[in-house]
């Protein structure tokens, strides 16, 4: 089932409850339009939360690609992704970035305030995630990572002093409902919708950002 965080609007990808990884990552494909790949999965071994990849120590156990080729294997052909879950019905939905979005990466602190900043100014938003580890990712327009250490300097912070990152070209996000092993499941806190298929700019969204990040310090 994917899982949506309280007070979010109810329908999100997928339409149907407790529908599917292989049928939310084809959603994703035909419906957004975004390459898709599978990742490594959560697997129980004594009670216990382990990470498919083996390491007992793994950081982000069952949300991470299953190899240094995960670029490569990325698509967003329907039927190529379909057959990727046949093969591995219970792995992560990971998406790359910098191809059809960038990713603005910010604590879910910052992101809660900056993301009801957003709301009151009617700014443009994308899909956002919430993840386990608390962060919160804002889906912007490809181009980001360029942009948004000038945009930063520009608002009077140093880049290295906020916590915002922004993930782009050779860089990936998990998207729901993937399981950060017992941690939980990736959220939406701003679902995809036919409204937000255009994206934002990073220029809209990096100041509220900055100025929440720099409250949250």
């Amino acid at each position: 089932m994917e899982e949506t965080i309280p007070g979010a609007e109810a329908a999100q990808i997928p339409k149907q409850r407790g529908a599917s990884l292989l049928d939310t990552a084809v959603r994703y494909a035909e419906e957004r339009h975004w390459d898709v790949f599978p990742g490594t999965w959560p697997e129980v071994v004594d009670g216990v939360y382990r990470c498919s990849c083996g390491d007992a120590a793994c950081p982000a156990p069952g949300a991470h690609p299953a190899g240094p080729d995960w670029a490569a294997r990325a698509t967003g052909g329907a039927a190529a992704v379909r057959r990727m879950w046949q093969r591995h019905p219970a792995a992560s939905i990971l998406l790359p970035t910098g191809r059809t979005f960038d990713a603005v990466s910010v604590p879910e602190t910052a992101g809660f305030l900056a993301l009801a900043r957003m709301r009151r100014m009617e700014l443009p938003l994308g899909p956002v995630t919430l993840t386990p580890d608390r962060r919160m990712e804002f889906f912007v327009l490809p181009g980001a990572s360029a942009k948004v250490p000038d945009l930063v300097r520009r608002l009077g912070w140093a880049p290295s002093s906020l916590d915002l990152t922004v993930l782009g070209e050779g860089a990936y996000v998990a998207a729901p409902p993937t399981r950060f092993g017992s941690r939980g499941a990736v959220q939406w806190a701003c679902r995809p919708t036919p409204a937000n298929r255009w994206l934002p700019d990073a220029e809209e969204l990096v100041p509220p950002l900055a100025y929440a990040c720099g409250r949250d310090r």
